[in-house]
């Protein structure tokens, strides 16, 4: 195996991804499988866990499911520990479970904006807590969070999600500080327009699918395997000496 190829493989490693079961998280799980990783799946929804699960064990790989709602404390507790006793230590953790409410400030809840807070910010905190320890004393780990192009721009509608996704680029930062000593990297994915199941409202609607890719240089909405080969790159030994940054994957969209 040449160097650049081994240096991108990652055979061996536990590789956690919460909100696996569909969009961006199945297409990080599917590409770290591909390259070697063992995946636990974790999601509140088993049917579409099990689905992902399939495909990857369909094409050689292992994958396990969790099902877990990781607000809430009480939960990720129990997934360390079921995770740790099917498969052993994580080594790479992938925060990706998210949502988005899409209104005026003036007219949120506090309901749904501690629900935003709550599953794209606090669930990251509650799953670093949890699975630092496992990368501790390795010499080796990795913990990605899916940012966001609303971490440094935002849009009308989008208080709640910007202020968790700015909250989020924040904890990055401050975590790949702590843990530089340790050889664990602390990395943000931001994307931006991409084709998934959170972005239906806009896709489905002509006139505000034509606003939003007027104002993507590249002209289109992302492709979410071009998310999972990123992923795979910032996991590997060849990004070790990548860590406390955020890389923007938006067609351009920020460039602007």
């Amino acid at each position: 195996m040449s160097d650049i190829k081994q240096n991108l493989n990652l055979s061996g490693k536990i590789a956690l991804i919460t909100g696996s079961s569909k969009g961006l998280g199945r297409a990080m799980a599917l590409a770290l499988s591909g390259r070697g990783a063992t995946i636990a799946l974790v999601s509140r929804d088993r049917g579409k866990l099990e689905e992902v699960k399939r495909e990857i064990d369909g094409s050689g790989g292992r994958a396990e499911v969790f099902v877990a709602d990781v607000r809430h404390e009480e939960h990720v507790r129990r997934l360390e520990s079921e995770v740790s006793e099917r498969l052993g230590r994580v080594q790479i953790l992938i925060n990706n479970a998210g949502v988005n409410v899409r209104k005026n400030l003036v007219d949120f809840s506090l309901e749904e904006w501690r629900t935003v807070l709550d599953t794209n910010l606090t669930s990251a905190f509650l799953m670093c807590r949890a699975f630092v320890p496992h990368m501790r004393g390795t010499g080796y780990g990795r913990i990605l969070a899916m940012t966001s192009i609303m971490s440094h721009v935002s849009l009308p509608g989008r208080s709640a999600y910007s202020a968790s996704k700015a909250g989020l680029l924040g904890l990055i930062r401050a975590l790949a500080l702590e843990l530089a000593s340790e050889g664990i990297t602390v990395n943000g994915i931001s994307p931006g327009p991409f084709a998934t199941e959170m972005n239906l409202p806009l896709i489905q609607n002509p006139e505000a699918n034509a606003q939003f890719l007027s104002n993507i240089p590249l002209g289109r909405w992302g492709e979410v395997r071009d998310i999972g080969e990123l992923a795979c790159f910032l996991c590997s030994e060849a990004a070790g000496f990548i860590t406390g940054t955020d890389i923007l994957i938006d067609g351009g969209w920020c460039a602007r």
